[in-house]
């Protein structure tokens, strides 16, 4: 489901606020915490989330730190404040915070180039290759179209690989004209940054963020994570039943997806933000660095009540409310399992952060705003966890197959096995070979293939089950004959959201 960990800025911007911004009433937000721990409850009996923890910090204080359910459905194994949960796209305010301690240090700028830090790495177009900064990627206008790269992690591509592939990607609009939200463009920068401070990504984040604030349990290694004795699996709603069936891999996309944490060590982390890189007393993070990550980069849209502006900054969403408020949010989202949220008001040092280990559905995001408005106001603007069940709904069911749900009632069988395999390649996605077996047609994708039989749907279109973070039901595969009655090229349908979803068939070698 094109890796639901996008951003969700212009989706919370609703909400009506006063003119002025004054300060927050403490026993108001303490009755905002106090409501948030309810409602959280609530949803947890209401949709059968296994488990969730959630922490408010206010003025220094910890008002709220809590966990509830289970880290896997069917067992008493309950989720506490040390639980491990995958944070999905909210590794991405955690990796701009790593990257603002080496600018902090002057190791690199916002501004260094990455082909200057990383020669290796190259855009569709050499003088964006040139040009292209650590800025950039951070806030995602790059000119790659949104989420490119992540379908060739779910075919089992290495990060380097990935990387590499990226300059076979066409763009999708001029180089820092727009926004589009992309995994793998933040991880070329985040990578890019620890080559200059001679370490690998994990490592730097160990040292200068985890390691410093004492979070003895956050690793952006997945094997950190899943040997960890306190940790959540993920967990997927089939046919109305949570159950965990595979836990998402994100190494390849660390910086932008691969941290896993507990709301124990995310506390510290919201203090070190909400006291400009201070964490008990002591300077860890240079202040203007870590500012800068909280400035507005690129313009994502605007409010549908005000048309105020909302942008992206260096790993966050931001923006001003009505009564000129800064106010930093990211969502995090695994369709296998994982749904994150933060947001922090730094003028008013309030945060939150809520960790689940169900599939997206919107709960964090509701349960969020929901407090964030009673925190400000009194009182929720609208119905929040509505607002955002339906907006999840709604994604879910668009990246779903355009293939109607039954075959035609007169479907033409496919023609004879021949017609169809070979071996067929794309610059982008690589080769793909398509095999005879004893139950017919099997299509091998992937670095390591991985094997999907080809269910016959009309003629020369087939339908196979793709697998990984952005599969989302069944996908069409249709065959285009050639003039000698073969196929010359192929079609997946779920590959082509940015038009390479064509593969041509390699003509066998002559002996």
């Amino acid at each position: 489901m094109q890796n639901l960990s996008i951003h969700l800025l212009a989706l919370a911007s609703f909400s009506i606020l006063p003119l002025q911004a004054e300060p927050l009433s403490p026993k108001q937000v303490e009755t905002a915490a106090e409501n948030l721990l309810a409602n959280a409850r609530k949803e947890l009996k209401d949709t059968g989330i296994p488990g969730m923890a959630l922490a408010v910090i206010f003025e220094d204080k910890v008002l709220l730190a809590e966990g509830l359910g289970v880290r896997e459905v069917g067992t008493d194994r309950a989720v506490d404040t040390n639980t491990v949960f995958q944070m999905a796209s909210v590794s991405k305010p955690i990796g701009s915070t790593v990257v603002a301690a080496l600018v902090g240090q002057g190791v690199i700028g916002w501004d260094a180039r990455i082909a200057d830090l990383d020669p290796s790495f190259a855009m569709p177009d050499p003088w964006v290759t040139k040009e292209i900064q650590i800025r950039d990627m951070y806030s995602h206008r790059s000119g790659l179209p949104s989420h490119a790269g992540d379908l060739l992690e779910d075919m089992g591509y290495s990060r380097e690989e990935i990387l590499h592939r990226l300059r076979f990607q066409p763009p999708e609009g001029s180089f820092r004209a727009h926004y589009a939200y992309t995994n793998f463009g933040l991880t070329a920068a985040a990578g890019a940054a620890a080559k200059a401070a001679g370490k690998d990504w994990a490592t730097l984040s160990e040292d200068l963020l985890y390691k410093p604030l004492g979070m003895t349990s956050t690793s952006s290694r997945f094997s950190d994570f899943e040997k960890h004795p306190n940790h959540a699996l993920g967990h997927e709603l089939v046919e109305g039943k949570w159950g965990h069936r595979t836990q998402r891999q994100p190494d390849a996309q660390s910086p932008a997806g691969g941290v896993s944490s507990s709301v124990n060590d995310l506390i510290k982390w919201m203090q070190l933000q909400l006291n400009g890189g201070k964490f008990e007393g002591k300077v860890l993070i240079e202040a203007t660095a870590l500012e800068e990550t909280h400035r507005p980069q690129v313009l994502t849209g605007s409010r549908k009540d005000t048309g105020l502006p909302t942008f992206y900054g260096l790993g966050w969403d931001t923006r001003h409310d009505e009564a000129g408020r800064l106010r930093l949010s990211h969502s995090g989202a695994f369709s296998l399992g994982a749904a994150t949220y933060v947001a922090l008001l730094p003028e008013q040092k309030l945060g939150i952060v809520i960790l689940s280990n169900g599939a997206p559905i919107g709960v964090p995001e509701g349960l969020g705003n929901t407090f964030l408005d009673e925190a400000i106001t009194g009182s929720a603007s609208q119905d929040w966890m509505k607002v955002f069940k339906s907006i999840f709904a709604k994604m879910a069911e668009e990246e779903r197959s355009q293939l109607p749900k039954n075959p035609p009632k007169n479907a033409t069988p496919p023609a004879s096995p021949d017609t169809y395999q070979g071996t067929y390649a794309s610059e982008f996605f690589g080769p793909v070979e398509v095999t005879t077996t004893d139950s017919g047609l099997t299509l091998a994708l992937g670095p390591k293939p991985h094997l999907h039989p080809l269910t016959p749907w009309n003629r020369d279109t087939f339908t196979y089950e793709p697998v990984g973070e952005n599969a989302n039901g069944p996908s069409a595969v249709t065959f285009s004959l050639g003039p000698n009655g073969k196929a010359d090229r192929m079609t997946i349908e779920n590959l082509d959201a940015h038009g390479l979803g064509t593969f041509l068939r390699i003509p066998p070698s002559t002996p």
